[in-house]
């Protein structure tokens, strides 16, 4: 026999029953993972965290409404902030279906089913990663360019769109496509017991790959930002230095927030997926408590709607809009003036967020969205 080979699983009543998958039980045993007193309720933990869920999935569809109402937003940095949103909104949903599969479930769920409820989690997770990254390099190209992308740049947002998806695809299906222990029990992650530990010591390596290059590059910008304060300083133009000195504060401010809110979510379930590599079979009590990790990275998927939206003021006057359109909706009676109809068209709320002032829409000048705030910056 090989040194992956276990002793029979003893069968309790509990889980002796037809339905029962023998793999997956044998895996969950060899882990110390089986619960043989599964019962078939919901946990109190589990509410809660399917509570947590449903905010999410509510924030990030009212995320993308307002992107997708809001007619000034059809610009490339909000095609990402919408992506964003999507993946995070598929990470609540993702996370709220492997709670409810979870427990007495588990043992009946198939290989494929299983892998298929884990890899669904991976691929949320692994978007909404890829498109923190994905906002960084947009931000860091339009810095260098100092000018808003046009049109003629929208082939390159939609490209790395695609690629945040591709990749997460991949990333989330090499267990399904192969990449697993099911006949090498010796190698089988705790946390994840049909995974292989290679596996996950990949994801791990690659999410932290990852964050480095989003806090470079925001320290990149950050630093562009201040050197070009300086500029302003040497050539005393006083108004324009203060002004971006007070933009590179906020610029800060944010990166500060932006990181974190991402490290503080995604770092514990780093250091316990090392751990889950790293530590023999039974011998790290901390592994059987994945799930409160798990849920401070799906966590981050709350977050990022209020960083990368709530923070920026463009989309907290359209949130506005759109609350008081559903909550009051305007009539005759309650408007003070009726909007001047020019050529054959209203000017209406979701052309811009000032379209009933007379001076020129902020949107109309070329800026350069430098951060998740209130930084913008003119060429």
């Amino acid at each position: 026999m090989s040194s992956g080979t276990t002793a029979p699983v003893r069968v309790v009543s509990s889980l002796a029953n037809t339905d029962v998958n023998y793999v997956i039980k044998e895996h969950y045993n060899y882990t110390g993972k089986l619960n043989e007193n599964a019962d078939s309720g919901i946990k109190v933990t589990s509410v809660v965290f399917i509570i947590i869920c449903c905010f999410i999935i509510l924030e990030n569809i009212f995320v993308l409404l307002t992107i997708w109402k809001t007619k000034k937003f059809h610009r490339p940095m909000y095609y990402f902030i919408g992506n964003l949103a999507l993946s995070d909104l598929l990470a609540g949903v993702a996370y709220t279906a492997n709670l409810l599969l979870s427990g007495h479930k588990t043992y009946s769920l198939t290989p494929s089913q299983w892998f298929v409820r884990e890899g669904s989690m991976f691929v949320a997770l692994s978007a909404s990663v890829f498109s923190l990254l994905a906002i960084a390099i947009e931000r860091y190209i339009t810095m260098l360019k100092m000018k808003l992308h046009n049109g003629s740049n929208s082939f390159r947002s939609f490209l790395l769109i695609s690629a945040c998806w591709v990749i997460s695809v991949i990333l989330g299906g090499l267990p399904i496509m192969g990449w697993n222990c099911i006949s090498l029990l010796s190698n089988c992650s705790t946390v994840l017991p049909l995974y292989h530990k290679h596996y996950i010591l990949f994801c791990t390596t690659v999410f932290t790959g990852l964050l480095l290059s989003i806090v470079v590059l925001y320290c990149r910008i950050y630093s562009m930002v201040r050197t070009r304060s300086r500029r302003l300083t040497f050539r005393k133009n006083v108004t324009k230095a203060t002004r971006s000195s007070e933009k590179s504060l906020a610029l800060l401010k944010t990166v500060i927030i932006v990181l974190s809110a991402f490290i503080a979510c995604w770092a514990p379930l780093f250091i316990l997926l090392l751990l889950d590599v790293g530590c023999r079979v039974k011998t790290c009590p901390i592994l059987y408590k994945a799930e409160y990790f798990l849920v401070l990275a799906v966590l981050n998927s709350a977050t990022n709607p209020i960083i990368y939206t709530l923070t920026n003021k463009e989309m907290r006057r359209a949130f506005i809009k759109i609350l008081c359109c559903c909550k009051c909706p305007p009539t005759d009676s309650t408007t003070k003036f009726k909007r001047p109809i020019i050529g054959g068209m209203e000017f209406s709320r979701s052309k811009s967020d000032n379209s009933s002032h007379p001076q020129k829409e902020e949107g109309d000048r070329p800026e350069t969205i430098m951060s998740s705030g209130n930084v913008t910056s003119s060429s």
